[in-house]
């Protein structure tokens, strides 16, 4: 298995790939690699003749030191789990300097409101911090197409209008949310849990499945009030915020719209960790 840790080399490897006419998949990570990255890369492996995973904490999009410093790494067992599913992957696991070089800051980004909701609300610099390194890979790669998980569902609308604002030749690719057998979606930070948080934690789908099934004949207001009062009563689980919104403008829904796509969107600490989870609505 090839693993790069400079663009230059990495460049130069992939420039031959194309020369051979080769299609170039994208799996961006932050490793603590799990079954829903996974999924991510057999599809890349399946619509593409080369995959690059990237391996990377990136610092500019943590709001928090201490959730940074906290994130699990485990790049040697990420290794291992990539070398399993085909060792012709190709892994890009740079350090800090070599992204950032002596300063470490991020761009600024207009999302045209994207990045104003929800996660963005409560996470100052967050979407900066993500196009920041996404845009560097995706024009270090410069990939064909590129896989991200719909766990992270508002990021990958953010990421799809970076690539729309920048022009990039690419397409991006939102793959399934992959969940444990209690209904958790799968999460690098949920390795941080106890065993019975975690379990527990099943609870944040439990109530997204409910919010579902109300939708039809419920207000999105009267949802949410029932979400935090079933929350209230939760002794292991504290909610931040839960939202329902249009899924492609991410616009909170005030009256609903016929032929409007909506999800609902939460986030939830437990043990102190911070959990995020959504759920397409109709």
């Amino acid at each position: 298995m090839l693993v790069f840790d400079q663009k230059r080399e990495l460049k130069n490897f992939l420039d031959k790939e194309r020369e051979n006419s080769h299609a170039i998949g994208l799996v961006p990570t932050m490793g603590a690699l799990h079954q829903g990255h996974v999924s991510l890369v057999k599809k890349a492996l399946d619509e593409n003749d080369t995959v690059v995973v990237s391996i990377f904490v990136n610092p500019t999009q943590f709001d928090n030191k201490d959730d940074l410093q906290k994130y699990p790494r485990s790049l040697e067992k990420d290794l291992q789990t990539l070398k399993l599913e085909s060792p012709k992957i190709v892994v890009f696991a740079p350090t800090i300097s070599a992204i950032y070089g002596d300063k470490v800051n991020s761009q600024s980004y207009e999302f045209d409101g994207l990045d104003k909701v929800m996660e963005g609300a409560f996470r100052t610099g967050h979407f900066d911090g993500v196009g920041t390194i996404v845009e560097l890979l995706l024009k270090t790669v410069a990939p064909d197409r590129a896989y991200f998980g719909e766990k992270d569902f508002q990021q990958l609308q953010i990421v799809r209008k970076l690539v729309e604002l920048k022009a990039l030749p690419l397409e991006i690719v939102g793959c399934p949310i992959e969940r444990e057998p209690h209904g958790l979606a799968m999460s690098s930070r949920n390795e941080r849990l106890s065993e019975t948080t975690r379990k527990e934690a099943g609870f944040i789908y439990k109530t997204l499945r409910a919010a579902q099934e109300k939708f039809g004949t419920e207000s999105a207001k009267d949802i949410a009030a029932w979400v935090q009062s079933e929350f209230d009563k939760n002794q292991v689980l504290d909610l931040e915020y839960f939202q329902i919104a249009d899924e492609d403008t991410l616009t909170p829904v005030a009256k609903r719209q016929e032929k409007t796509k909506y999800r609902a969107f939460i986030a939830v600490y437990a043990d102190g960790v911070r959990l995020i989870d959504n759920l397409r609505l109709n």
